[in-house]
């Protein structure tokens, strides 16, 4: 196959395919090796990139794989997704970093809730996520986005529900379905989807399931649970300490940038579709994920680092913090790679393939479902994409451009799916909003399904479109 085939050349042919031993083998060696980091991420609270690992050699193991090639496999797996989506990782931190430090952010937020009526506030807050969480990671984005949800709640006597959920729905929307955010650039790259396709796709799709599980879901929550905004979680924001702040219109158009780069590109492969043209050629470089990316960065220097007073010493540092949160984040994702990788090689791929064409049942489905139940096993939604896109890679293999985008967004909505107890973010969002764990699951926990369901139903439409 041309995934298989395409990541064993890329390993040097090191780990060759593990025959299986049948598909109830591989059936029980699955189950077990989920169960396996389930188990270690839940009970045991091992860190996701020892838990993957250890998972990995449990699933080889019961396969009837030898241990040399189920390791060969799973550094090959990893190996391969850090290259592919590590750098990208960087650059959107480093843009994220010099936006919140710079007090870009803030000025996002100040100039569009300062030009926003009482009634339209929930949509300014989930239009304020939406743009601000495009080159935040989750946890960055609700970090620096309570401030102000606290802050605005309070002092327009708004309830914390009307103007929390907008807020937590765009930046949930953006981290599951639009790049540069890890899971979905993992997913692009195991399914070798066109990140331009996927971008597009995914914000006509995030746009509409942002309104609805937000503005027009928080009136619903707004009933079901009524607290007040806690006392003392008010956080200093990054720019009161700054003399100055980058102007609106500058720090808009950096945030924007590699969102329109990778657009334009995308456009261009569909208006020009003459690889020999000199405009698409030129295109096919500028609009890059990885140049997009760096361009955005090093822009944003300027734009925003040099905009707030910042000197050359206070950019480099801004920069080299950024690089630290995301360790943790760039193994856990490839050793969802190897993971993924060794769900391959045992031919776990094949036997979804054959159980696919027997049960008669959508590909996107397929993805969405299996993506859902890795979410509710381990709380994560990266792992849940990682570990859904290489299972259901066979599947891409014979799919347009379109189509295959659409199964990136397929698996990245089902691993929004119900956020419980075994999700970081569910603790994050019940401390931050002085919820109990009841009306955590009445807001957040609902929130994220009808995110997850409601992206189904757009990328299942547009399957029909398209």
């Amino acid at each position: 196959m041309r995934h298989l085939s395409v990541e064993m050349l890329a390993a040097g042919d090191s780990a060759e395919k593990i025959t299986s031993a049948g598909d109830l083998q591989l059936g029980i060696a699955v189950l077990v090796g989920i169960a396996a980091i389930v188990l270690l991420i839940t009970k045991w609270r091992l860190h996701a990139f020892l838990a993957l690992t250890i998972g990995s050699l449990v699933l080889g193991s019961v396969a009837a794989a030898s241990p040399d090639k189920t390791i060969e496999s799973f550094t090959a797996g990893l190996g391969e997704t850090v290259s592919g989506v590590g750098v990208l990782i960087a650059l959107g931190a480093i843009l994220g970093k010099l936006l919140a430090d710079s007090g870009g952010a803030d000025q996002i937020v100040d100039t569009i809730l300062a030009r926003t009526g009482n009634r339209a506030m929930p949509w300014a807050m989930v239009l304020i996520a939406g743009i601000v969480g495009l080159p935040l990671f989750f946890e960055v984005g609700i970090v620096l986005l309570i401030p102000v949800v606290l802050l605005v709640a309070k002092r327009g006597q708004y309830s914390l529900m009307r103007i929390g959920i907008p807020a937590l729905a765009g930046l949930s929307v953006m981290h599951g379905l639009v790049p540069p955010h890890p899971g979905p650039l993992a997913a692009i790259d195991s399914l070798d989807a066109d990140l331009g396709v996927t971008l597009a796709l995914g914000v006509l799709i995030a746009v509409p399931v942002a309104v609805i599980a937000g503005p027009l879901f928080a009136r619903y929550a707004d009933r079901w649970v009524d607290v007040t905004p806690p006392e003392g979680l008010v956080p200093q924001r990054p720019s009161e300490e700054l003399k100055r702040r980058p102007r609106f219109a500058a720090t808009l158009a950096t945030v924007l940038l590699p969102v329109v780069l990778m657009l334009a590109k995308a456009f261009t492969d569909v208006i020009v579709d003459d690889p020999e043209a000199g405009v698409q050629r030129v295109m096919d470089v500028v609009g890059s994920p990885m140049i997009a990316l760096l361009a955005a960065a090093v822009v944003g220097m300027f734009t925003l680092g040099r905009a707030a007073g910042f000197g050359t010493q206070r950019v480099a540092t801004t920069v080299e913090k950024s690089l630290v949160p995301i360790a943790g984040i760039l193994l856990i994702v490839g050793a969802g790679g190897g993971f993924k990788q060794t769900l391959i090689d045992i031919g776990v791929g094949d036997m979804i393939l054959r159980f696919s064409e027997d049960w008669n049942i959508s590909a996107l489905l397929l993805g969405w479902l299996i993506a859902v139940g890795i979410r509710l096993a381990t709380g994560s939604a990266t792992v849940a994409t990682i570990s859904a896109a290489g299972l259901v890679a066979p599947l891409a293999a014979d799919m347009s451009s379109t189509h295959t985008a659409l199964l990136v967004l397929a698996v990245g909505a089902g691993s929004l799916f119900f956020s419980h107890v075994n999700d970081a973010g569910f603790w994050l969002v019940k401390e931050y909003f002085g919820m109990d764990v009841g009306q955590t699951v009445k807001t957040w926990s609902v929130m994220e399904t009808l995110i997850s369901v409601a992206s189904l139903v757009f990328v299942l439409l547009l399957s029909l479109v398209l």
